[in-house]
Formats: structure tokens, C-alpha cells, sequence
């Protein structure tokens, strides 16, 4: 149930046309599921293999089906006819090319052969698979270019795959997530991807004060705290700044080696500010290269601090150690992002029931 502090969970919640199924793999800790959840699709199943985040997904929805195992081990074939769609954010892994024709075979041994060959053994109505947008250029383009070959062979046709900003979907953060989108053959309906808001890009006060996403301030939790030397140095960091803003003697300090290296480095010694997004979470909230700061206190953010930023309910609890429950909330996808993706999904979906009504229709009548 949507608690009070979740209000913004529920706004603007659609009814599709009928109850509309999904199957999730590679479920994690259950961003993408609660997205699509909101957006009025129903979970048949989640398969995870990682303990503390099927864990995660129990605690919070006992009545969903949870199937914990390597999915190499499960077969779906029960589900055949069963569902509508197929999601999963699988790992993406290069293939071997030599002399092969980008077959569904030749990706056997990928986690992304296990994708294909749970949407070959259930025939939903569409796929989604979400991956990180260094997937484009992976491999010179191959990797890509292989997956949509192997889901052309399954019989699905495959939109061109879309980098969606997460600022743009209500999300407080800078985070960028790659779809792939196939379609079933046989149905000649299109998929729209969400349209992007330009005009109206959360911020990290938004993310954990009282507001537009959540209508208290974030609750407190537990959290990694800093060495002392290195708090110290933080301390001298101004919100919005990194670690160029500190005197040349304490950036050849922190920077060491890295001091003498090009680029720009802009995540070290990072302090968020207030009024921008927060650069995209990471498994860890303190890594050296990814640093991510609280503004006011020289801190890295909490769990519900990182949680609130990946637009997960407040109500929503994460099982395991401090560092299992980051390592879950940073890899998630975040939830105002899956649902906008939802909504799609079920605008796609009642538009092929509409065209199945008119045909029957027809048919009945002719």
C-alpha cells in the first residue's frame, strides 16, 4: 500500500484497458519492478539471483513471486501465452564473432542469451531490455548490434534503442539508462518511448526535503561516515565543487598521482549542491573517483538519502549490511524512470487490445 510520505508514488496512476502481465529478470532490489507496478502492470514473477535483493523484493511484496535462482537454472516455458511482457536489465557481456552469423547460438554462455531465451519460451506481446549506455559503443557497436540480431532471429522486431535521461523523468539525478525494445512480429502496433520533460528537472533538494517528489524530509537512516584526514579536506569543499576547489597543496594531497593525470576528474571530491541533480549513485557512496557528498554536512548520503534519490518509497526497505543495501539502491533503475516506461508499455498494450476488439468486430459482423 502507498503510505502517506509515498503520495507522489501514486499520482497520476493510469488504469490500462485490462490487467496486463509482466516477467522481470535480473530484478535487483525491485526499481524497475515498482516502476511498472505503478504504472498498473501486474508481476507474475522476478527472477534474481542475488540473496539480499530477492530478500529486498520479499519483505516488500510478499505476494509476488520471487524465483531466486541463477537463471540459468530456470525454465519459463510454464509461462508461455501467459504474459504480456518481458523485462530484465541483464549484464551486458561481448560475444565472439569469428565466422558466426549473430545467432541466438552464438550468445550462448551471455546472461543476455538467458534473456533471449526466456522471451523465446514465453512469446510476450513485447521485450524490454535495459542496459547502461556504454552499451552503444561496447565492442565497437558489435555487442549491440549482435542483440538485436539474436531477437530479429526470435521473431521480434526491434525499435532503435533509446538513451533515456532520468532528470527528464522526475528522477533528482543524472543517471542515463539504454532500453531495447522488440515488438513481436506479428503485431504491427509501434512503441512510443516516454516523451521527456525539458522543462522541469528535479533537483537534491527536492530528492530529500519536504516537496514536489516526497511530502516530508528524508527520514534517517544509517550511512558511511569519512576518515577523519579526509573529512577534513571535504570540509573545505563548496557545494557544487570538487576537488579543484581546494589549495594547491591539499589537491596534490588527495589527488596524489592522479594530480599529474589529464582529464577532468570532476567526481572527486565531489560535494552536491543543493540545486542541482545528483551525479548518477554508484554501489558505493564514498569511492574515490565517484565521490558524492552531502551538501550541508560533510557526509556521504545515507541509505534512504540514496534511496530518495533513486525515487524509491520511503516505506521501501533494503535486507542485508549497510553495504549490501547500497550496493542494491546504486544499481537499481530508478522508479519514476520505470514508470514512465511502464506507461508506455501500457499505452502499447491496450492499443494492440483496441486493434484485437476491431478485428473480432469485424469478424462477428462481416
Amino acid at each position: 500500500m502507498v503510505q502517506e510520505n509515498d503520495y507522489y508514488f501514486a499520482q497520476n496512476m493510469k488504469q490500462p484497458r485490462k490487467e496486463f502481465s509482466v516477467l522481470e529478470l535480473f530484478a535487483g532490489a525491485g526499481g524497475l519492478a515498482l516502476g511498472l507496478e505503478a504504472a498498473g502492470l501486474k508481476c507474475l514473477g522476478l527472477n534474481e539471483i542475488d540473496k539480499w535483493a530477492a530478500a529486498t523484493l520479499r519483505k516488500n511484496r510478499p505476494h509476488w513471486n520471487v524465483i531466486e535462482n541463477d537463471i540459468r537454472n530456470v525454465s519459463f516455458t510454464n509461462l508461455n501465452g501467459k504474459l504480456d511482457v518481458v523485462v530484465g536489465g541483464f549484464p551486458c557481456q561481448a560475444f565472439s564473432y569469428a565466422g558466426k552469423k549473430l545467432g541466438l547460438e552464438d550468445a550462448r554462455g551471455t546472461l543476455f542469451y538467458e534473456f533471449a531465451r526466456v522471451v523465446q519460451e514465453t512469446n510476450p506481446l513485447i521485450c524490454v531490455g535495459e542496459n547502461v549506455r556504454g552499451l552503444l559503443s561496447h565492442d565497437s557497436g558489435k555487442t549491440l548490434k549482435g542483440m538485436i540480431s539474436i531477437l530479429d532471429e526470435i521473431g521480434y522486431r526491434v525499435l532503435q534503442p533509446q538513451v533515456l535521461k532520468a532528470i527528464y523523468y522526475n528522477v533528482p539525478q543524472k543517471r542515463e539508462r539504454l532500453f531495447i525494445v522488440g515488438i513481436r512480429k506479428d503485431i504491427d502496433i509501434d512503441f512510443l518511448y516516454p516523451k521527456p520533460n525539458l522543462n522541469s528537472v528535479p533537483t537534491l533538494k527536492d530528492a530529500l526535503k519536504k516537496g514536489k517528489l516526497y511530502d516530508c524530509n528524508v527520514p534517517k537512516s544509517i550511512g558511511v561516515v569519512y576518515p577523519k584526514r579526509k573529512k577534513e579536506i571535504l570540509d573545505l569543499i563548496p557545494p557544487g565543487g570538487y576537488w579543484r576547489d581546494l589549495p594547491l597543496k591539499l589537491q596534490k594531497e588527495y589527488m596524489q598521482q592522479s594530480f599529474f593525470l589529464g582529464g577532468g576528474k570532476t567526481g572527486i571530491a565531489r560535494r552536491i549542491s543543493w540545486l542541482e541533480p545528483c551525479l548518477t549513485l554508484t554501489c558505493s557512496p564514498a569511492q574515490k573517483q565517484t565521490e558524492r557528498c552531502h551538501p550541508d554536512e560533510t557526509r556521504p548520503f545515507t541509505v534512504r538519502e540514496y534511496a530518495r534519490i533513486q525515487t524509491f518509497p520511503d516505506n521501501w526497505e533494503f535486507a542485508g549490511s549497510m553495504a549490501q543495501q547500497y550496493k542494491q539502491i546504486g544499481n537499481a533503475v530508478p522508479v519514476n524512470l520505470a514508470k514512465a516506461i511502464g506507461e508506455s508499455i501500457i499505452k502499447f498494450l491496450d492499443s494492440y487490445e483496441n486493434n484485437v476488439l476491431r478485428k473480432n468486430f469485424k469478424l462477428e459482423y462481416a
